[in-house]
């Protein structure tokens, strides 16, 4: 990587650290935000905890940072920490207020930085003054981001009292229970400073490949893929076995990276690398253009007035002019109409990724494409920029939960009620599958197709997990074949062996009955929120129907509104006159299947609007977004975070259902016509 990067001076950070301001406690009552942001200090009790407020549990990085603000990628990022923060009806923190309050510390619940995986978070964090983020418990990727970054994490409240009185504190407690090389990232300040020392030659890397027992141990399907990847000390590649806990650099097989994040990493790498230094192989980066290609269809005149609509445009093309640079393969927007080649999950599984691989990628949905049987997880600017130099990643080999279900759906059941199912159990809601592997398994998940397949690895986000993945079998076989041309033998050598150990160890087994689960819907707010529609309380009408994005964009998903759509137009129904429903497709190959299938017209007749690919209304940023907070959507993607996709209250279901309610004008459950027609349950 040239000479420069091995001549720097590196010096780890000192031993203790002192952080000298308030604390900011973000509670459940807006009020006492409120007070806090005006000069008053918020009591706190660590000795009794039943004594103090309700901390806000489920920030998530779209509280932290609005999408609409990480058009930005400099310390103007700091005027923006927690303004969608949403306390009941109300969001009590304004632009600049924890910046000009004086705060080193930022406190709340549980599951701390769910959501995106954008790294924008925790540096609008550090630009404000943050130093250190408490919670009961944090979510993988924004953890990660601040350890990259130098921002310290901890789950240990006592350090509240010490913090509030000044004292020195031993950094040895913020690396308390990490693993060897995620002490030395904290210790260096950052990922980068960790990884030119590792250059240098100046860091442990501790072994991983055992003896005896433990190199013939029984391991899961996401084991036997880590331990082909692992880089040992002596940079070879792969090793004997893993197991959870061992930690290290995985060797990754493909990166990609999209707008929102390229243009801060690309400015990362020239100004600590080198302009004219080339990343480490450019044949396995892709750069997607997909997150902001309709965004001035829908962005308000007074965002267009504070230039975020252009700075949207600067970041398009700092991209496109690092890809051309570096030789990078770009799928951009297209030339002859609005609209891009596809969003990355989507472009990823249909083209790129293959069994047994690891990806990674910018983005927290990058398991996506463990559909097809590969390790893929979602990683931040810093560890991209990284990877751009060293082909490789940081990782601590996870555990993992093998999610059973077993049975035969019912007809009308998909992937996304299998999903919102899961989302709803305790063990999810409390964040114990946090960072874990989700392995779907049983004979349901094994009868479901890989589009299908693809909707549950996906939303292994939303449960807070590393990744999720499906051990590749005859459908993966077909589904290559088929959408990639390869031939049967190619794909049945490169999934040999890639199932789980029949005593292979697991943090936990959920099992589950397919008979048991009917049409779900989550209701506002979190995704976690799983509802059987017959459960619904009264008949909820709706204005939004939205079928979309990378989790309901794909094939199979075109084929469930078409069968709903063409059905309703034999018994002479259309979209509801009240119900504006939206669907847009996750790339050009599945517009190109739709328009084969005749589903673009079935679409149109029936009153739907078609849309070309992009990322689009999940992220705020298309059309399907609602204007008013008592507008009602239900929409077919993987998130409804507060303010996510606008100020309306957004229920999440399966593609199924969101087309059935956009023709009914009310969430139902969807029965095909020669059962009943649609109706509620």
């Amino acid at each position: 990587m040239g000479s420069s990067l091995l001549e720097r001076k590196i010096e780890k950070r000192s031993d203790h650290v002192r952080l000298q301001g308030r604390i900011l406690f973000l509670t459940e009552d807006p009020e006492l935000i409120k007070k806090q942001l005006s000069g008053w200090d918020l009591p706190w009790d660590t000795k009794n905890p039943a004594n103090n407020p309700k901390l806000r549990d489920d920030i998530s990085t779209d509280e932290i940072t609005p999408a609409h603000y990480c058009f930005y990628f400099d310390r103007t990022l700091g005027e923006i920490p927690y303004v969608g923060l949403r306390c009941g009806d109300t969001l009590p923190i304004g632009r600049s207020d924890v910046k000009n309050g004086g705060f080193v510390c930022s406190v709340s619940g549980r599951r701390r930085g769910k959501g995106s995986s954008r790294e924008q978070s925790p540096y609008a964090e550090m630009c404000a003054g943050i130093q250190v983020a408490i919670a009961e418990n944090i979510e993988r990727i924004y953890k990660q981001n601040c350890q990259n970054l130098g921002l310290l994490t901890a789950t240990n409240f006592s350090l509240i009292d010490r913090i509030r009185a000044g004292e020195e504190i031993a950094l040895s407690e913020f690396t308390v229970g990490e693993d060897e090389i995620t002490k030395q990232v904290i210790e260096y300040g950052g990922l980068f400073a960790f990884n030119v020392a590792r250059l240098q030659g100046k860091v442990f890397l501790p072994p991983i490949a055992g003896e005896g027992a433990r190199a013939i141990r029984s391991m899961t399907v996401a084991e036997k893929i880590f331990a082909r990847h692992m880089v040992n000390p002596d940079g070879t590649v792969g090793v004997a076995a893993v197991k959870p806990g061992d930690t290290g650099f995985t060797r990754v097989d493909l990166r990609f990276s999209h707008e929102y994040v390229t243009p801060m990493a690309s400015i990362f790498y020239e100004q600590y690398v080198g302009k004219d230094v080339p990343v480490n192989d450019a044949s396995s980066i892709r750069f997607f253009r997909d997150h902001l290609t309709f965004l001035d269809e829908v962005i308000s005149e007074e965002k267009k007035k504070m230039g975020l609509l252009d700075l949207a445009t600067q970041l398009k093309l700092k991209q496109e002019d690092f890809a051309k640079q570096q030789g990078i393969k770009l799928h951009g927007e297209l030339a002859d109409r609005k609209g891009s080649e596809g969003i990355c999950h989507s472009v990823m599984l249909e083209t790129y990724a293959l069994p047994g691989q690891v990806n990674v990628g910018s983005d927290s949905h990058t398991p996506h494409v463990g559909a097809i049987g590969c390790i893929a997880f979602g990683i931040g600017t810093t560890d991209v920029f990284n990877s751009w130099i060293t082909k490789d990643v940081r990782v601590k080999v996870p555990e993992s939960v093998k999610i059973v279900i077993c049975g035969e759906r019912h007809p009308n059941v998909t992937a996304k009620d299998f999903i919102l199912k899961i989302l709803s159990l305790d063990y999810v809601r409390s964040g114990k599958a946090l960072a874990k592997v989700m392995e779907y398994a049983g004979e349901a998940v094994e009868a479901l197709s890989v589009d299908e397949r693809a909707t549950m690895t996906n939303m292994a986000a939303e449960i807070g997990g590393f990744t999720g993945i499906v051990a590749p079998d005859e459908k993966v076989i077909e589904f290559l074949m088929e959408r990639r041309g390869m031939k049967r033998a190619d794909v049945e050598k490169m999934i040999e062996g890639l199932q789980s150990d029949p005593n292979a160890e697991y943090a936990e087994v959920i099992e589950l009955d397919a008979n048991e689960i009917t049409p779900m819907v989550a209701t506002p707010g979190d995704p976690g929120n799983g509802k059987y529609i017959r459960e619904l309380s009264s008949r909820v009408p709706i204005e939004i129907a939205y079928g979309g994005t990378c989790t309901a964009g794909k094939n199979e998903d075109m084929d469930m509104y078409a069968s709903v759509l063409d059905d309703a137009l034999k018994h002479g129904r259309r979209v509801s006159k009240n119900v504006e429903f939206w669907i847009q497709f996750g790339s050009q190959e599945t517009r190109e299947y739709s328009k084969r299938r005749g589903y673009i017209d079935i679409f149109e007749k029936a009153g739907a609007r078609v849309i070309e690919p992009s990322c689009g209304a999940c992220i705020n940023a298309g059309p399907g977004v609602s204007t008013r907070s008592d507008q009602v959507v239900i929409s077919a993607q993987n998130r409804n975070f507060p303010g996510r996709s606008g100020p309306g209250q957004m229920y999440l279901a399966s593609p199924l259902t969101v087309a059935a309610s956009a023709v009914a004008g009310y969430i139902v459950e969807y029965e095909p016509s020669q059962q009943r027609e649609l109706t509620t349950v």
